[in-house]
């Protein structure tokens, strides 16, 4: 069976603030209008969620919120988990691992560094220096379970983030 994995870094964040802690940071007006940006190029490619993780740090919060109302996805139905604040790739790998069989194509919101060394592990073909904020990587595996993710080959298939069309001018 196809799995679809997305990967997002929240979208930027502001630091208008010095005294807020990085936990409770917001998205700055920037982030507020990627995300959802972001969400309606996931939509015209005909990707949407069956499960979405999300860290609860307040950025991947507001990120989530903004892309789930493009993508139509309940935001009662988000998993939130501390654990992926600021987390190591094998992190993302638990997770997976504990997904529904019935789960197709799952989203995970979270953070640098630890998503941009997850996200070049998953294909040899695949490499990048910095995951964008508001970057996103969805890559497809056949497994018919999850906790095989490891194992799987997986072909990374879109690589998308804000400015991409300006990176390449």
């Amino acid at each position: 069976m196809q799995r679809t994995l997305v990967m997002i870094r929240h979208a930027k964040s502001s630091w208008v603030n010095p005294l807020q802690s990085d936990f409770e940071r917001p998205l700055n007006e920037r982030g507020k209008r990627e995300a959802p940006e972001m969400a309606a190029k996931l939509k015209q490619a005909g990707i949407s969620p069956d499960l979405v993780i999300c860290s609860t740090a307040k950025r991947t919060r507001q990120t989530a919120k903004r892309i789930c109302e493009v993508l139509g996805y309940d935001m009662a139905n988000v998993r939130w988990e501390e654990k992926l604040y600021h987390c190591i790739p094998s992190v993302f790998e638990e997770l997976l691992y504990e997904v529904d069989e019935k789960v197709n194509t799952v989203f995970i919101i979270a953070h640098n560094p630890g998503i941009t060394e997850f996200v070049n592990q998953l294909s040899p073909a695949f490499s990048i220096d910095n995951m964008p904020t508001c970057g996103i990587t969805c890559a497809h595996f056949d497994t018919d379970e999850w906790n095989m993710f490891n194992s799987a080959d997986k072909e990374v298939f879109l690589f998308e983030y804000p400015d991409k069309k300006n990176d390449a001018q």
